[in-house]
């Protein structure tokens, strides 16, 4: 019998999880189907528990309700208790439903092993203290940087979360026009400002020999963040498709047990 899983949002049209669930099932030899299921406003949880009672093993989980499903489920993965979000919803065979955040190790995997760019030992500043910053943070520490600045226009929400990660590492917090001459071997960008279409500016000597800028936003050209980067000294620039399809294998790993090839997906995705 095909298991089925689906991914929930509003909007949903967009959403880009069916192809490459799909892809993930012909390349791993799994008898799944995926959809995409358009959730209402002020029914999300009725949503995914008729989902559930039809027979539905798990559940990717997008805007707007990534923190109802976080007050819905019955346990938690660390990552996803940390996030205080989550992106993936996994059915359990004794009616209880497991929450999971895989948005910041589907990224971490990305930038270590697809792009080859090291995070351990390296100086790493991520741009950005909303939820997206939140959501990799952990992942981030995991790999036990040099050091991680998490920089922000304000330094309120910066400072709340550097208090979430007591003892995980050397946490600083900088608004942006305090980085001075800091460099960094890897900046991440976390904030919206690349949905707005704008790039973001930092002072000089920001981007070490050898850098890595990577935005969190993909499209099908160079965000306003990566040519903004390229132009201040970054050696190396890459937007955010390979943590979309990073997450999404980590998604498939913990339902079906199995780990699928994510290169292939992304050129997938490129050529379309």
């Amino acid at each position: 019998m095909t298991d089925r899983y689906a991914v929930i949002g509003n909007p949903i049209s967009h959403s880009k999880s069916p192809l490459i669930h799909a892809a993930f099932a012909r390349q791993t030899g799994q008898d799944m189907r995926y959809d995409a299921i358009l959730g209402p406003l002020d029914g999300f949880e009725a949503c995914v528990r008729q989902f559930m009672r039809e027979g539905g093993k798990g559940m990717n989980v997008t805007v707007p309700f990534k923190i109802q499903a976080f007050e819905l489920a019955d346990r938690l993965t660390e990552r996803a208790r940390h996030a205080q979000a989550v992106n993936t919803l996994k059915f359990e065979a004794d009616g209880s439903i497991l929450g999971d955040n895989t948005d910041g190790v589907g990224m971490v995997r990305d930038i270590r092993d697809r792009l080859g760019a090291p995070i351990a030992g390296r100086r790493v500043l991520l741009l950005g203290a909303g939820g997206a910053a939140r959501g990799v943070l952990l992942p981030l520490l995991d790999e036990q940087p040099a050091c991680l600045v998490i920089a922000n226009r304000t330094p309120e929400k910066a400072l709340e979360l550097k208090a979430l990660c007591e003892g995980r590492g050397e946490v600083g917090v900088a608004r942006f026009d305090e980085l001075g001459s800091q460099a960094f071997d890897l900046v991440i960008n976390a904030t919206s400002a690349s949905l707005g279409g704008e790039g973001l500016s930092l002072p000089a000597g920001t981007y070490d020999a050898g850098a890595l800028a990577y935005d969190m936003v993909y499209g099908d050209r160079p965000t306003p963040f990566m040519q903004r980067a390229a132009e201040q000294g970054a050696a190396r620039v890459a937007d955010g498709l390979g943590m979309l399809v990073g997450q999404a294998a980590e998604s498939f790993h913990l339902w079906r047990g199995v780990r699928p090839e994510t290169e292939p997906v992304i050129a997938m995705l490129r050529k379309r």
